[in-house]
C-alpha cells in the first residue's frame, strides 16, 4: 500500500495556514468581547441615568418645586450635616453609610 506524505515545507505551510487562522479567530473573539464590554458599560450608565432622574424627581416633588444647579451645593451639605449629626438619613434609608468624601 502506497503512502502519500507531504514535504516537511508542506507540513509547515499547512501549520502556518492553521496558526494564520487560528490568529484571525483570536482577533474576532477580541473584539466581540470588547463590544460586549462597551454594551455592558452602556447599560449600567442608562440604569445609573435612570435611577438618579429618579432621585431628583423625589427631591423635587417633596420639596414641590424644581432644583436648579446653584441649590445642589445646599442639598449636599444638608445631607452631609443630617449624617454628622446622627446618620439620619443613612438610617432613613436602611442603609450603612459610604465612606466616599466624593463631591457631586
Amino acid at each position: 500500500m502506497a503512502r502519500s506524505t507531504k514535504s516537511y515545507e508542506e507540513r509547515m505551510l499547512q501549520l502556518e495556514k492553521r496558526e494564520q487562522e487560528s490568529l484571525e479567530k483570536a482577533k474576532q473573539y477580541a473584539a466581540q468581547k470588547r463590544e460586549l464590554e462597551k454594551r455592558k458599560k452602556a447599560e449600567e450608565s442608562k440604569k445609573r441615568t435612570h435611577r438618579l432622574c429618579q432621585v431628583g424627581g423625589a427631591v423635587e416633588s417633596v420639596l414641590g418645586c424644581a432644583i436648579e444647579e446653584e441649590d445642589i451645593p445646599k442639598l449636599v451639605g444638608f445631607l452631609k450635616r443630617q449624617e454628622a449629626n446622627g446618620k439620619f438619613f443613612s438610617k432613613a434609608m436602611q442603609k450603612e453609610p459610604v465612606t466616599n468624601t466624593e463631591e457631586v
